[in-house]
């Protein structure tokens, strides 16, 4: 196998995972548009939430959005290098360049609007705790959804403990708290003791966030690997594409 052949089956193998991925993401999409039980759908529902939230909900959008590029990028790729067509491979080139571009103008806004954002947690933070306050222990969903949330992640309200303080279920049963706020101390009852004794557990939301911040290196590492990917995708269609070029000339 010559060169040029090597780079047509890399070509198929590297845009066959990315057509899967995209397929995988786009089938996450759907699901999360479909699925009216979601975390989306409930966070829709949320009284007096920030208006800037709304953008967050179209997520199922953008991953159908992002799936169905991924699709037709990996399409173009595995056609392109197998037809030899020179048509599809510039068609490639062009994609994918232009979604490198939008990640590099991505990621500067983020850098640049990143107090917008930090604003933005602020206002659904104080949102979310209103809404515990208001109806943890009252609303089947939203103690529902708490609880999963916090048995998933090991954590306890928003912010901390406190914010039950006040709701439905901390009056109806004595000032207690939820058990998830006091693992290990489940035949005691999880009242303001328990719960500042058991200092491993935190906040949902300071703990999703020094999770992202303990693997910030990994993250900044698959965005690199990524975008090097794309760059060699870039090159290695322009290569079959001149070589395609060359030969019917």
């Amino acid at each position: 196998m010559g060169c040029f052949g090597f780079l047509k089956v890399m070509m198929f193998v590297f845009n066959g995972v990315i057509f899967l991925a995209g397929a995988a993401i786009l089938g996450v999409g759907v699901w999360v548009k479909v699925d009216s039980g979601s975390i989306l759908g409930f966070l829709g529902k949320i009284e007096n939430a920030p208006a800037e939230l709304s953008q967050v909900l179209n997520v199922g959008y953008l991953l159908i959005a992002i799936g169905a590029l991924l699709v037709v990028i990996g399409f173009l790729g595995c056609c392109g290098a197998v037809r030899e067509s020179r048509c599809m491979l510039l068609l490639f080139f062009i994609i994918v360049l232009l979604v490198f571009i939008a990640e590099v103008a991505g990621a500067v806004v983020v850098l640049v609007f990143r107090p917008l954002a930090d604003d933005l947690f602020n206002k659904f933070g104080t949102t979310a705790v209103q809404s515990i306050k208001k109806d943890y222990g009252k609303n089947p969903d939203v103690t529902g959804l708490w609880n999963t949330t916090m048995s998933t992640l090991n954590c306890c309200g928003f912010y901390n403990s406190s914010d039950f303080v006040g709701s439905p279920y901390y009056v109806d049963h004595n000032q207690q708290y939820p058990p998830q706020c006091c693992p290990g101390f489940i035949i005691n009852p999880c009242n303001q003791t328990v719960a500042n004794n058991a200092m491993a557990i935190t906040g949902c939301f300071p703990k999703i966030k020094r999770l992202i911040n303990d693997n910030t290196v990994v993250i900044a590492a698959v965005a690199l690997g990524i975008a090097v990917l794309e760059i060699c995708a870039m090159a290695v269609s322009m290569i079959l594409y001149c070589k395609i070029k060359s030969m019917r000339a």
